[in-house]
């Protein structure tokens, strides 16, 4: 998250200020931000690297509020803005640039956290698909549907639930990261991560998956794999 504020009157810049340091220290999570007397010098700024969140003064001098959201839209329908104000009489025109929220002012944690919060689970919110580069190509594969991954020799081996597979030259530790901070993905092989939701047989001498896969489990993996299956099926009811 890279947050934008703006603001003619450097109280408040500073009062703001305040609360985002607040924000990272209670949450334990490090914010960008930057903070601007004007909008003129903040759309300069946007030019050249891309905000995710806009805190915007409604009146200011030269370029408002309402202009600068305008402005933005012109080069990014993507980014959050917030209006600060100090009347709600605008509300109605802050929908067509279509503005998160607007905050009363004065700013307040009450007003300001829940929208951080919400903007900073959105982006942390896990994936509900990986991206591979099959050659030339860029294929999403959802997580539920992939069944294991398999290494062999400098290229990796996406095997589906419906049978398909998606080849990529790649190594094993590009992805073992993200799959692994998954908890229905483990190792059960050097060679091999699974998806224990398609496994309906796990034992010392290998494991089956629902598609009549038989793959290998190491001896040494497989005490902890064991205990990881069975707490994985108790979460799952």
């Amino acid at each position: 998250m890279y947050i934008a504020v703006c603001d003619d009157h450097i109280e408040e810049l500073k009062a703001i200020e305040s609360l985002l340091e607040l924000w990272q220290k209670e949450r334990k999570v490090v914010l960008r931000y930057k903070l601007f007397q004007s909008a003129s010098a903040m759309l300069d700024a946007a030019s050249k690297e891309r905000f995710t969140l806009y805190f915007l003064d409604v009146m200011m001098p030269g370029l408002d509020g309402l202009d600068a959201a305008r402005e933005i839209r012109s080069f990014d329908d993507t980014a959050d803005i917030a209006f600060l104000t100090s009347t709600p009489g605008f509300a109605y025109e802050s929908y067509s640039v279509h503005a998160l929220d607007y905050l009363l002012k004065p700013i307040s944690e009450k007003l300001l956290f829940p929208i951080i919060d919400q903007l900073y689970q959105k982006e942390n919110k896990p994936s509900d698909s990986l991206t591979l580069k099959c050659g030339a190509t860029l294929v999403r594969v959802p997580f539920s549907q992939l069944s294991y991954v398999e290494v062999i020799g400098k290229h990796l081996y996406f095997n589906l639930a419906d049978g398909t597979m998606r080849q990529v030259n790649a190594a094993m530790n590009e992805y073992e990261g993200v799959l692994l901070s998954r908890p229905e993905f483990m190792r059960i092989h050097r060679s091999y991560i699974v998806n224990m939701l398609h496994v309906d047989e796990l034992s010392s001498s290998g494991l089956h998956t629902f598609s009549g896969k038989k793959l290998p489990v190491s001896r040494l993996l497989y005490p902890q794999l064991q205990k990881d299956y069975m707490k994985l099926l108790f979460s799952e009811e």
